[in-house]
């Protein structure tokens, strides 16, 4: 879900588009956003795609099982849309008509993407619990009680 509609429950035409952001972004990973972890960092997974991108290193975010099968500059094309579509502000997401265009035209400039929306650094404890290292759960025991009169 998009900040605005978290946050403040906005509701826009641009929630859509940072949900398709969120979709790309995953589907060119391999790995959701919600669980995602990385021994590196405690970033969620639009965090992680944000540090590759501003480290030029954007074509590390791609799963290993496109590697064989892909043209690394469309995939470069989708991580960029991705993060336009992911971008803190609505105003500054594309519509998603212009999302189209850029996905089907490669010989469209694209916008350099600003910071995305949910760019969080969780705390290790959180990440633990996400990725099941630290189990939070109770024992519920059980006893039964026999009556005897005297």
């Amino acid at each position: 879900m998009s900040p605005e509609y978290v946050i403040d429950g906005h509701f826009s035409i641009k929630l859509d588009v940072f949900s398709f952001g969120v979709l790309l972004l995953e589907i060119v990973s391999g790995e959701k956003n919600r669980g995602f972890s990385h021994p590196d960092h405690h970033h969620n997974l639009l965090g992680h795609a944000w540090l590759l991108w501003e480290q030029n290193r954007a074509l590390e975010l791609m799963d290993a099982c496109l590697e064989d099968s892909c043209v690394a500059s469309q995939v470069l094309r989708c991580i960029q849309v991705g993060l336009l579509c992911v971008q803190n502000l609505p105003a500054d997401r594309p519509a998603m008509s212009s999302v189209i265009f850029m996905l089907g035209n490669e010989g469209a400039t694209l916008p350099q993407p600003k910071h995305p929306g949910f760019f969080t650094e969780r705390s290790s404890v959180d990440t633990d619990t996400m990725s099941g290292k630290i189990e939070l759960h109770s024992e519920n025991a059980v006893t039964i009680s026999m009556l005897k009169g005297r």
